[in-house]
């Protein structure tokens, strides 16, 4: 591959995953924009990634023990040649066009110090769960505003000298969680800008499961991002902590709490019932999008699991905000 100033270093941190590895390399190596490198980071995985590997021109670097992708992003960094740095979780698999839209958005924004996409509207596992999973974190993307406060490491690039000024990825994060988030609040503190490029997109080949679904959203996403969220000086507006995800959430409560109640007073039930038909509507947007992608039964679905989203991440903010008060903040 080439080697000029703009050469794109994707770097790959790869932990149990050779079911997708493969079908992520086939799709960076299909890329339209051909000057990159490709760097893989073996985080201690008890795979044997090197069949998967021999097709592919990559840089492979073996880590001791297992340190988080954070720690693997970070050693991925250091050995990069490219003055942009392209992080490619293993499962997701670039399009033809992605490295080029990154390579543009950069020739294009030079003020710009980081950008990410999303998830396409096309998950690679076909099962409800994945479908809807990733539809979610797609659609959440794409209503999202361009001027970002935290970055996503899934499909995303960032000026090696931005990264380095700012210390790349917190390595207390040992586990896949906010560590992305983190380094888009420490650009955004720094002066760095970053921004969200809606035609940036990849497809996710995960395979969701309901109990990997609540593990994530709770334990890898919420509480550690309440962490997050109680140190900065005010909450974004932005991604899944809207102020119409909030209102939601409140709504959605109280509605249940009138339902609850109905058991003593039953005339509570039906403001109660008006509060969880209020609560719908005000996320018609979200259920119109699985609608016009996926018909009317899988939207129909959707909007129970949706509410159910809505409940449990209200519940782990409040958690999440309690321990932190407590004195309990770890958030890796």
């Amino acid at each position: 591959m080439g080697q000029g100033k703009q050469l794109i270093s994707v770097i790959v941190p790869a932990y149990g995953c050779s079911a997708t590895l493969g079908r992520c390399l086939e799709g960076l190596f299909g890329s339209a924009h051909r000057d990159f490198e490709c760097i893989v980071v073996d985080d201690a995985s008890p795979d044997d990634f090197s069949a998967l590997l021999k097709p592919f021109p990559v840089k492979l670097l073996k880590l001791e023990k297992r340190s988080g992708p954070a720690f693997a992003r970070n050693r991925g960094a250091e050995a990069a040649a490219g003055e942009i740095l392209f992080f490619l979780d293993s499962d997701v698999r670039p399009r033809p066009e992605t490295l080029g839209l990154v390579a543009a958005f950069f020739e294009k924004h030079a003020d710009v110090s980081a950008v990410f996409g999303s998830y396409d509207d096309e998950p690679g596992e076909p099962g409800f769960l994945s479908q809807y999973r990733n539809l979610f974190h797609h659609y959440t993307h794409q209503v999202s505003r361009e001027k970002a406060m935290t970055f996503w490491a899934g499909c995303g690039a960032v000026r090696k000298e931005a990264f380095r000024s700012v210390g790349g990825f917190d390595e207390h994060y040992t586990r896949p969680c906010v560590e992305d988030i983190a380094l888009g609040y420490r650009l955004n503190r720094a002066g760095y800008e970053v921004r969200l490029e809606k035609t940036i997109q990849a497809t996710h080949l995960k395979r969701w499961t309901f109990v990997g679904i609540l593990r994530s959203d709770i334990f890898d996403r919420a509480l550690p991002w309440t962490a997050l969220l109680m140190r900065q000086e005010k909450l974004a507006n932005d991604l899944n902590i809207t102020v119409a995800a909030r209102v939601g959430t409140l709504g959605l409560y109280a509605g249940i709490a009138c339902l609850a109640a109905a058991v003593v007073w039953p005339l509570v039930a039906i403001p109660g019932l008006l509060l969880v038909a209020g609560v719908i509507l005000l996320n018609g947007s979200v259920y119109g999008f699985y609608l016009r992608k996926r018909g009317l039964w899988f939207a129909l679905r959707a909007i129970p699991m949706h509410l159910l989203y809505l409940f449990y991440g209200g519940l782990a903010f409040a958690a999440g905000s309690a321990l932190y008060k407590l004195g309990f903040r770890k958030d890796g």
